[in-house]
């Protein structure tokens, strides 16, 4: 029997302590980090992205981290599959221990599972349904709510492009993007390349909420409002740029274009941060294979100990 090498996979909500803990089992188990964050794969897109720093990373290397540059717009979840696979084979041939990261769900079980990333496409409809959105963005996400409530369930309102496909799909086909897209339903669906060691954090709601709010406040102490900016001034924006539909940037650009004062954004910053943590629980919880952990419970190297049991104490 093909043995398969073991990679570690840590999911799970925004600030829940995922750096931390990865960065120490990668000290601990000799290993490498490879990022499943769908924003810090932009270079540029630092703070926003919460993107780990030179010292928080403590001479850890981080793969797929700064490797798209913001402007492109083709880089696609089976672009990130490809390349985080190749970064987690490099690993292995160093002899090392891929350690996973990140709580993009779709990022992350690209990965681990035999998806196709195939559904029909028209582009007299897209193009359609691109103006339908650019002209009330509340409207059309609501109408996908309405035919297909599952796959609105796992996007934001600011998604453009993933919006857009959804409905697109959904007006060609007249079958809801859930049923149809397989990179959606086999997410849980291992293909068997790797033996993945699912590691989930996640801890009391109240208090997740309450270190959201806390970084989104560092986050702007340590400069996201001149980050965003930046972008705003080069033409970026979130109606013709896809990585500035990202939390935290998308609802900047009102304050840019003095629509919004500084004060509200921020508050819509953390709400719309805290509702995003709450479709990340829900996707991973949709995982038996996860063995879940409360970083509130216990101490980095107590938790440490316990992953590495379960990692060497499988056959």
């Amino acid at each position: 029997m093909t043995v398969r090498p073991k990679v570690l996979c840590v999911a799970g909500p925004t600030a829940c302590g995922k750096t931390s803990l990865s960065v120490a089992l990668a000290k601990r188990l000799s290993g490498e980090i490879v990022s499943a964050d769908a924003v810090a794969v932009y270079r540029g897109m630092d703070i926003g992205s919460a993107k780990p720093s030179d010292q928080e990373r403590q001479g850890v290397l981080h793969h797929m981290i700064d490797c798209v540059d913001v402007t492109d717009d083709s880089f696609t979840v089976s672009t990130f599959r490809k390349q985080a696979r190749d970064a987690i084979d490099g690993i292995l041939t160093r002899g090392k221990i891929p350690i996973v990261v990140g709580g993009s769900g779709l990022y992350l079980d690209s990965i681990f599972s035999d998806m196709r990333f195939s559904a029909p496409s028209d582009p007299a409809v897209r193009a359609s349904v691109e103006k339908e959105y650019d002209d009330d963005p509340k409207a059309l996400f609501e109408s996908l709510r309405k035919e297909d409530a599952k796959t609105a369930e796992r996007l934001h309102p600011n998604d453009k492009k993933r919006v857009v496909r959804a409905v697109e799909v959904l007006r060609i086909t007249g079958k809801p993007f859930s049923a149809l897209n397989r990179a959606f339903e086999t997410a849980q669906r291992s293909d068997d390349t790797y033996e993945a060691l699912r590691i989930g954090l996640n801890m009391d709601r109240s208090v997740l909420y309450d270190r959201i709010d806390r970084r989104v406040d560092q986050m702007v102490k340590q400069g996201l409002l001149q980050e965003a900016f930046s972008f705003f001034d080069r033409g970026l924006t979130p109606s013709n740029c896809r990585a500035m539909q990202s939390i935290g940037y998308a609802q900047l650009y009102n304050v840019y274009i003095g629509q919004e004062p500084l004060e509200h954004a921020i508050e819509q910053i953390k709400l719309d941060t805290r509702h995003y943590a709450k479709r990340q629980i829900t996707w991973f919880k949709r995982n038996p294979d996860i063995t879940w952990f409360d970083p509130m419970s216990l101490k980095t190297d107590e938790l440490v100990l316990q992953i590495m049991e379960i990692l060497y104490g499988r056959k």
